[in-house]
Formats: structure tokens, C-alpha cells, sequence
């Protein structure tokens, strides 16, 4: 069998695309055959990369343009700035199942931080998931309504981190308080959680109408987890007061 059909076979494309210049390269440059191989590896995974970035920041549905390239960090109080800085600069809480609670009013940046650590987890090799609290909360419910829940939750496994945006925006009603708990304990110690909150925990009674469903919540989410509280006014109301 010819070696372009082997590598074909082997789903090696990138070996076959860099093959001949690779050769040329190796005989210019008296590589040996180590060296050769490894430069061959290295074109492969770079563009498995590239091809693995792209397929999970589609799937991630990450709102566009919320990058760390775009926030200005200086508008944040100085022990958040902090607090940013270490979550993305190490991945290590994402794969130890941490969680990232934002907490501040409207229009602060939570959810523009949630999102650029979601594009900053891809490009460290973590898959993510980006969702409003209630259309998670529509997805688990018609889950359960087709007798399909755990299917649904494990489902959701795959995706080491969930950014859950706006929790305070759940509505207060049985059915879509016991799916939330239901999802917040499938999930506790087996993956991390991002969610943005203009509520602090004292009042999310208003999310939790039962106080020991509310307190069993608080208690899972804020174990291990990484808590940050942003206060001052809206990006937008600044935006409007300098105009």
C-alpha cells in the first residue's frame, strides 16, 4: 500500500499535505529520522488545534466578541482584576471542578467575564458551554417532561465548564426550581459551573421558594468555588453620562 494511502488510513492529512517539504527539508537540512517525524507530529497537532478550537467555540455558543481582548480589566475594582488574572491564567480550577460565581448589578461585566474565560478555557483544551439560565431551565424541563432528565444531564457532561448566565432571571415556580437544584446537584464535584448573578445569595429565596432547597443549592455551588462581587455602575450608564 502506497504511504499517501496509509496515511489517508490513519487520518493523518496533515502528514500527507506537509510530506514532500518536509522530506525536502530533512535532506537540506540532514534531519534525522526523529527529527523528521517530530516536525511531521507538530504540523498534525497544530492543525488538530486549530480544527478542535474552532469546532468548540461553535458548539459553545460563546455571545460574540466577549473576549478577554475586549475587556477592560481596569474597570473592575482591583481585587476582582486579581481574582480574574489567576482564573485565566490557570486552568487548574476548571479541572479540579471549581466554580466561578460572578455577583454585581446589571450591566457591570459578568457576563462579558463569564464569556472571555469560556473562549480563554478553549484555547486551553477545556470544551465549555455558554447558557442562559433559562433556557436551561426550558431544555432540563422538556428533558423531564420526556421522562428524559438524566439523559439530558449526562449529556452535559461533556462539557468540563457551564457558563450559566443570569440565574436571578429564573422564574419562581416547582417545576423549574426542582429541575435547576435538580441539574446544580448532578452536577457538584464532577464539573465546574460559571454563573453570573445579580442576586446574592441572600436573596435567592426568590429563585428557591423552598428555604432548605435554597440553602442545599448555596451550599453545593459555593463549595469550591471562586467567589467575585462586582460593584459600581453599568458600562452603559458611564457610556451615556460621558456622552
Amino acid at each position: 500500500m502506497p504511504l499517501e494511502m496509509m496515511l489517508k488510513e490513519l487520518r493523518l492529512t496533515t502528514f500527507n499535505q506537509h510530506l514532500d517539504n518536509c522530506q525536502h527539508q530533512a535532506v537540506k537540512n540532514t534531519w534525522s529520522y526523529t527529527d523528521f517525524l517530530k516536525k511531521l507530529c507538530e504540523q498534525e497537532l497544530a492543525h488538530r488545534f486549530q480544527i478542535r478550537t474552532r469546532n468548540w467555540t461553535r458548539e459553545a455558543k460563546l455571545p460574540a466578541g466577549k473576549s478577554f481582548a475586549t475587556l477592560n480589566l481596569e474597570n473592575l475594582p482591583k481585587n476582582v482584576q486579581q481574582a480574574v488574572l489567576q482564573l485565566k491564567d490557570s486552568h487548574k480550577w476548571a479541572l479540579q471542578a471549581d466554580n466561578v460565581l460572578l455577583f454585581g448589578p446589571s450591566g457591570v461585566g459578568k457576563s462579558h467575564l463569564a464569556c472571555a474565560l469560556g473562549y480563554q478555557l478553549i484555547e486551553k483544551g477545556i470544551r465549555v458551554k455558554w447558557l442562559t439560565a433559562t433556557d436551561l431551565v426550558q431544555q432540563l424541563q422538556a428533558a423531564k417532561k420526556n421522562l428524559d432528565l438524566m439523559t439530558y444531564m449526562t449529556r452535559m457532561d461533556k462539557y468540563r465548564v457551564l457558563i450559566i448566565d443570569d440565574i436571578g432571571y429564573v422564574k419562581k415556580s416547582d417545576g423549574e426550581t426542582q429541575v435547576l437544584f435538580e441539574f446544580i446537584a448532578h452536577r457538584y464535584e464532577s464539573g465546574s459551573l460559571i454563573i453570573t448573578s445579580n442576586q446574592p445569595f441572600s436573596q435567592w429565596d426568590q429563585i428557591f421558594p423552598d428555604s432548605m432547597m435554597t440553602v442545599a443549592a448555596v451550599d453545593r455551588v459555593i463549595h469550591h468555588a471562586h467567589i467575585l462581587e462586582i460593584e459600581g455602575d453599568s458600562y452603559r450608564k458611564k457610556h451615556h453620562m460621558k456622552k
